[in-house]
């Protein structure tokens, strides 16, 4: 599981480097690939070559949930912009926010998942409603709700959530038990997280490429 990513293209590389997953692995990924780190463009064609040699799985976050509704005419390409919309398009070395990403890259962001559940875990990428089933979550609510102030309760299926989307600024993973979130802040100076959910083992990675072997993981 990894968590948010935000154009951290050298993060991710070398985290997919030490980990090396294997074809019989399955990979997923938070949301929020693209928006202001230097690299959005590069993190998409990662990820598009780690899901050409093991199994991948892809939330959308609310960053491509913008990027979408801007290439479809839904959304002011100006309002994207402002949540760092200007340095993915300056990865693709391009200026027009309408017409600047290939064709593959869009099926990409198309391609992506709200949730996804297994028999132990919900994932996705901001939060959820403890009290609705998973499949009546409200996607603005599985894309744009911040934990910040109110962290939900238990869900009533006694499954554990996994979330990204509500940075920690000291990069510090949150166990609540109940709900983690792995979002580590990579893009303002702290860490590209991932975790082996069965034995909550985490790897942290930051934009430049170095290793944390300290600390990284905080039960509440």
């Amino acid at each position: 599981m990894i968590g948010d990513i935000h154009g951290c293209r050298r993060a991710l590389d070398e985290l997919l480097k030490y980990l090396n997953p294997s074809t019989d692995d399955l990979v997923i990924t938070l949301g929020d690939y693209i928006d202001r780190g230097e690299d959005s463009a590069g993190v998409i064609n990662s990820l598009l070559g780690l899901s050409k040699k093991t199994n991948w799985l892809g939330l959308r976050g609310n960053h491509e949930q913008m990027l979408l509704n801007v290439l479809e005419g839904t959304m002011n390409p100006a309002a994207w912009l402002e949540y760092g919309g200007i340095s993915t398009i300056s990865s693709y070395h391009c200026t027009d926010p309408e017409d600047f990403m290939p064709e593959e890259h869009v099926n990409f962001l198309q391609s992506l998942h709200e949730s996804i559940e297994t028999e132990e875990f919900f994932l996705t990428h901001a939060s959820y409603d403890p009290d609705l089933p998973f499949d009546q979550q409200p996607p603005e609510l599985l894309r744009w709700q911040h934990l910040r102030g109110e962290i939900p309760l238990p869900h009533h299926s006694g499954k554990t959530v996994v979330v990204g989307h509500t940075p920690n600024l000291e990069g510090e993973v949150l166990d609540f038990g109940h709900l983690i979130c792995l979002d580590t802040y990579c893009h303002g100076g702290g860490w590209l997280s991932a975790m082996e959910l069965k034995s909550r083992a985490v790897w942290q990675f930051s934009q430049w490429g170095k290793q944390r072997t300290q600390r990284g993981y905080l039960s509440r």
